[in-house]
C-alpha cells in the first residue's frame, strides 16, 4: 500500500504529462488534505532546485572581511557619519 507521499508523487508524476488546462480541474477535484500534500511536494521540489550543489572534496572561494581595507574604510566613514547625525 502506497503512503500518502507516494501516492501523491506517483499522481504529480502523471499529472506531469498533463496539459495545464486539464491539470488545474484535476487538482480542484483532490480533497483539501491532499491539496496540502500537493504543496508540500511542490515547495520540496522547489526547495531542491535552490539548493546550491557542491561537490564532495572541491574547493571554494569564501569571501572574507579579513585584510579588507576597503570595507574598513567604508564602515568608518559610515560609522563618522552616523555619529554627526546623532551629535547635530
Amino acid at each position: 500500500m502506497l503512503d500518502g507521499y507516494e501516492r501523491i508523487e506517483k499522481s504529480l508524476i502523471f499529472l506531469c504529462f498533463m496539459s495545464t488546462a486539464n491539470l488545474f480541474p484535476t487538482l480542484r477535484g483532490l480533497s483539501r488534505a491532499e491539496k496540502l500534500q500537493v504543496m508540500q511536494f511542490l515547495i520540496a521540489e522547489l526547495a531542491k532546485e535552490e539548493e546550491p550543489t557542491l561537490q564532495a572534496g572541491a574547493t571554494y572561494s569564501l569571501w572574507s572581511p579579513l585584510n579588507s581595507h576597503e570595507a574598513a574604510h567604508k564602515l568608518s566613514q559610515l560609522l563618522e557619519s552616523d555619529r554627526k547625525a546623532q551629535n547635530g
